[in-house]
């Protein structure tokens, strides 16, 4: 799966820099001195202190628990919000896995990767200062749930949009649609102008899709879901 090699692989690229950089080595002061039974030892910044959450890293699991734990209790800063969010991203990758990376629901697993990861940093906003003995355990539970409820409303969508289906003859150009997509052209000026060829002017997705330069299938998800969101 490139794509998801490629969306984690920047992450870990990003983060040499992110968690070396001044704010981070600050941030990792900060958190050694509000705990020190940590024992985080001097002169860490945050990329030290998130390898010592891995299991190579000689700390006991208690120990790499209890980092974890003061990760999240100081995660309204944003350095040591990026840390944590690091920390979890095998468990991330764990719970699509679990998931089956939304198969037959979500076309491409990157995306469901994608959302995971963006629905965790919204998680660790939600619990920041909380003190959890079992914080990992718990937040990737937590996100289990948040990954699955945003498929099921995936599902839902593309069974609507496949109630929605564009029909091969013009549409009558005096109809509601044609002036709710007016109103929409200032924003969404190129979905309009595809919707409208497709249903006003009868033209097969395949010639719009060779025109937007885009794939047949792509497009159709597109313009699916932009109906659903906005003329249904």
């Amino acid at each position: 799966m490139t794509t998801k090699i490629d969306l984690l692989h920047t992450l870990r690229h990003e983060w040499r820099w992110i968690g070396r950089r001044p704010s981070a080595r600050d941030a990792a002061r900060r958190l050694d001195a509000r705990h020190p039974d940590l024992e985080l030892g001097d002169h860490l910044d945050l990329c030290d202190v998130v390898d010592l959450c891995e299991s190579r890293s000689g700390r006991s699991v208690v120990e790499r628990a209890q980092i974890v734990r003061a990760l999240l209790e100081e995660a309204s800063d944003p350095d040591i919000h990026r840390a944590l969010l690091q920390t979890l991203l095998p468990g991330v990758v764990s719970v699509c896995r679990q998931l089956r990376f939304g198969e037959g629901i979500i076309e491409e697993p990157s995306e469901t990767l994608a959302v995971a990861i963006s629905l965790l940093s919204e998680l660790l906003v939600d619990w920041a200062g909380q003190s959890r003995a079992y914080a990992a355990p718990d937040l990737l539970s937590a996100l289990r749930s948040r990954v699955r409820r945003w498929m099921l409303k995936e599902k839902d969508a593309r069974q609507a949009a496949a109630n929605y289906e564009p029909v091969e003859r013009a549409a009558d150009e005096t109809s509601p649609l044609l002036s709710r997509l007016e109103s929409l052209r200032a924003d969404h000026d190129r979905l309009v102008r595809l919707t409208f060829a497709r249903v006003f002017e009868g033209r097969s997705l395949r010639e719009l899709a060779a025109a937007d330069h885009s794939a047949p299938v792509a497009l159709q998800s597109e313009l699916q879901h932009f109906a659903v969101r906005y003329l249904l």
